[in-house]
């Protein structure tokens, strides 16, 4: 069981509910502050004019609502503003958005009713997820119409995943004996408003990315060891004169990978420690390609982006959201924008740009495994058949190049991209909802990308016979892909191989960065 509210929620509670199957609990401690908090707003807002409880919403804002139709805002709110389309947003991110709905509940600034979090935190454990469509947020008055969705399934309404299968949020309550909230106060208002879907988005966003540059590292490790390069590339000495945290901490991670391996050379063995021949060509590379020698000069500002995503994203998942903002201990209520998404659209938007860099890293690499006259070591295509009646990896390097092109137009980036709308009231808005679905796209292509690569690694590894010199972790992720796909000569369906590896990088998570 982990305990939600006490502290700051972390990516690795985050991680655990959503791919290790921990169930929450909310301790009493945070449910009375809960309870202090919807106490208060009872009972200060009587005769005063507060936002979403006694207006309308909106631009609507000048109309005074009456006692009678208080409670019937806080539906409508919710009702009409369940109004996405497009194709549903895969269940395990919506997962992840109660999760910060939760912990943004919990914090106790937005006057809700207790059984708010109680359903939450029960749906979570159950595995209820409501049905949410992609298209409709602008992430400004927070993400309102993806959560006015989520919001639907609360009071019992719309569709939720359960037990693998889409069915009407009513049977899946009463399959495990919940009920739907009611509305008290402003729980329309509140569930609705703030930036949780698009924070709950970019957390597994960030999870995924963070592994895919994990699994990256050990690929241009591996390739450093199948061209036999030199080490200073990623030696301390060349780099610490760089002073990027990133790079430093890139290159300390190849040489930690590469620690034991048999095929990384020394410059000084080769050019510096004998006596040069009189040749005017030189045989041996002086030096490697781009792809290969700046490794950490090309993942450093991509690790250190992903850094800094995971503060704001933190932040904001451990924060209010909510507006206005009730504030029992000082006996007031605020309001402001504490909805707006720009701190998480701007860091969507780095992500994918971070990681469409990467899949032209990875793409790059897969050419030069590809172009016998690049390589010079390997023949054209990583082909282990027979040189014009079989294609090797042909195919698939299309796939490679075409899914870096989109994730290339895919990368402008969304946070200067605000339309005015809601009668001119949200005036500038973020679409961060919209960025951290686009980086999201981004994230699953780049997988793609990285399955080919490594695909094609595996035959090369097989062609050149060096299995038994790779160091003790490529050789390790070498089996582990080999143990999937069998070595190939004749040509085969090369789809489903590359399905098989995508869905071993996206389930199995490596953290070779902190190692």
């Amino acid at each position: 069981m982990l305990n939600i509210g006490e502290r700051r929620i972390t990516a690795d509670d985050f991680q655990k509910i959503l791919y290790g199957d921990s169930k929450i609990e909310i301790p009493d401690s945070v449910k009375s502050r809960i309870i202090k908090n919807f106490n208060f707003l009872q009972s200060f807002h009587q005769d005063k004019i507060i936002y979403g409880i006694n207006t309308g919403l909106g631009p609507m804002a000048q109309y005074r609502i009456d006692e009678a139709d208080r409670i019937r805002l806080q539906y409508n709110a919710i009702r009409s503003h369940a109004s996405g389309s497009g194709q549903p947003v895969d269940p395990l991110y919506v997962r992840s958005v109660l999760i910060v709905l939760l912990n943004n509940f919990l914090q106790g600034h937005s006057g809700i009713h207790p059984e708010v979090v109680e359903l939450i935190a029960a749906m979570i454990n159950h595995g209820i997820t409501p049905m949410v469509p992609e298209h409709g947020g602008v992430g400004a008055s927070g993400d309102l119409v993806q959560l006015a969705h989520v919001a639907l399934a609360l009071i019992g309404e719309g569709e939720v995943y359960c037990d693998g299968a889409l069915v009407d949020t009513g049977k899946a309550f009463r399959q495990y004996n919940l009920k739907p909230i009611s509305v008290h106060l402003r729980e329309g208002l509140s569930l609705i408003n703030g930036t949780c879907f698009m924070t709950g988005t970019g957390i597994v966003n960030l999870i995924h990315a963070k592994n895919i540059l994990s699994w990256s590292l050990l690929v241009c490790a591996t390739i450093n060891e199948i061209v036999r390069s030199f080490d200073d590339s990623f030696s301390k000495e060349l780099n610490q004169v760089k002073l990027h945290e990133g790079q430093n901490t890139i290159a300390a991670a190849i040489r930690k990978i590469l620690s034991d391996s048999k095929l990384i050379r020394k410059r000084e063995d080769h050019f510096y420690n004998h006596k040069l021949d009189d040749k005017y060509i030189i045989a041996d590379k002086v030096q490697e390609y781009y792809s290969i020698r700046c490794v950490p000069q090309i993942l450093g500002p991509i690790l250190e982006t992903l850094e800094q995503s995971e503060k704001v994203l933190l932040n904001e998942a451990n924060s209010s959201c909510d507006n206005p903002m009730i504030d029992d201990a000082n006996q007031n209520i605020f309001h402001g924008g504490n909805f707006h998404g720009d701190y998480i659209s701007f860091e969507m938007d780095k992500m994918k740009i971070a990681m469409t860099k990467l899949s032209i890293l990875m793409e790059r690499q897969i050419n030069y495994m590809m172009n016998d006259k690049l390589n010079g070591k390997l023949p054209p295509f990583v082909n282990l058949g027979k040189l014009g009646v079989n294609f090797g990896m042909q195919g698939a390097q299309f796939t490679a190049v075409s899914t870096v092109a989109e994730n290339q137009s895919l990368s402008y980036p969304n946070y200067i991209h605000s339309i005015p709308n809601n009668n001119d009231n949200q005036d500038v808005v973020s679409m961060g909802t919209n960025s951290a679905l686009l980086a999201k796209k981004v994230i699953e292509n780049t997988y793609q990308v990285l399955s080919v690569e490594m695909l094609s690694l595996i035959q090369a590894i097989d062609y050149l016979t060096v299995e038994n010199r790779l160091s003790s972790r490529t050789r390790n992720a070498y089996m582990q892909f080999r143990n999937l796909v069998p070595r190939f000569e004749e040509d085969t369906v090369k789809y489903i191989e590359i399905r098989k590896i995508n869905d071993y990088l996206c389930t199995h998570f490596v953290h070779e960065v902190n190692n």
